[in-house]
C-alpha cells in the first residue's frame, strides 16, 4: 500500500512536466498520392526523379515552413474625464382655498461631479523561429499553416503557438517567412510552472482589480 501511495505522488508531481500539446495548433499529414507504376527492367524509375528547376518551399499540405517572429508593440493610453452636472428645481406652494400654503415651498439644488483619470503604457518584444505546417491550400494559392513549439525548461514550460494565413510569393529562398508578413495572425506565447505562477496576481489581489470589487 506504502509503495502505490508513493508511486502514485510521483506521477502526480511528474505530471506538471509533461508538454501538452493544442490541437487547434496541430500539424496535419500529407495527402497521400497513389504510387506510380514501378518498372523495374528500367535504369530510372518513376516517382523518384529530383526537380532540378524547382525550390524547396513549402507549397503542399504538410509541408514545413519556418516563421522568424519580429513582433514588436508599444501601447499607450491617457484618459482623462471630467463630468460636471448641476441643478435646481423650484416647487410652488399648493393653494387651499385660494391661500398659498407657504410653508410648503420647496427649492431643490443638486450638484453632481465625477472626475476620472487612467493612464497606461505597454511593451512587447517577441524575436525567435517558430517551424509550421501547411495545414490547407486556399484557392487563389495562399497556404494556411499553423504550428506549436514546445520547450521544457527548468521551472517549467513554454509554449509558443503560431497560426495564419501565408502568401508563396513571401516565402524566401530559405523557406522562411517574416511573421509581419502573415495575414490572419494569432501569436500565442505562455508558459506554466513555478516561472509562470511567481508572475501571477494571487486569487485576492485579482479580486481587488476585478470589476466587481466596488470601491
Amino acid at each position: 500500500m506504502i509503495r502505490t501511495g508513493l508511486l502514485s505522488v510521483l506521477t502526480l508531481l511528474s505530471g506538471g512536466c509533461v508538454l501538452k500539446h493544442d490541437p487547434q495548433f496541430a500539424p496535419v499529414r500529407p495527402v497521400v498520392h497513389r504510387p506510380p507504376m514501378q518498372n523495374n527492367g528500367a535504369i530510372y524509375q518513376a516517382g523518384t526523379e529530383v526537380r532540378l528547376f524547382e525550390d524547396q518551399i513549402a507549397r503542399r499540405v504538410g509541408d514545413v515552413l519556418t516563421v522568424v517572429l519580429i513582433e514588436n508593440t508599444n501601447v499607450t493610453k491617457n484618459d482623462n474625464l471630467n463630468q460636471r452636472k448641476d441643478g435646481e428645481t423650484t416647487l410652488d406652494p399648493p393653494t387651499v382655498y385660494g391661500y398659498p400654503l407657504s410653508f410648503l415651498e420647496q427649492n431643490i439644488a443638486f450638484n453632481r461631479k465625477f472626475t476620472a483619470t487612467s493612464n497606461g503604457k505597454q511593451n512587447n518584444n517577441l524575436h525567435g523561429t517558430v517551424s509550421v505546417t501547411v495545414v490547407e491550400v486556399l484557392p487563389n494559392g495562399n497556404l494556411v499553416v499553423r504550428g506549436e513549439k514546445r520547450l521544457g525548461l527548468t521551472g517549467g514550460n513554454e509554449y509558443v503557438k503560431f497560426s495564419g494565413i501565408v502568401r508563396p510569393i513571401d516565402i524566401d529562398p530559405a523557406n522562411t517567412v517574416l511573421s509581419t508578413s502573415v495575414a490572419d495572425a494569432t501569436i500565442v506565447y505562455e508558459g506554466e510552472g513555478q516561472m509562470a505562477d511567481a508572475s501571477k496576481k494571487g486569487w485576492l489581489e485579482r479580486f481587488f482589480y476585478s470589476p466587481f470589487f466596488p470601491f
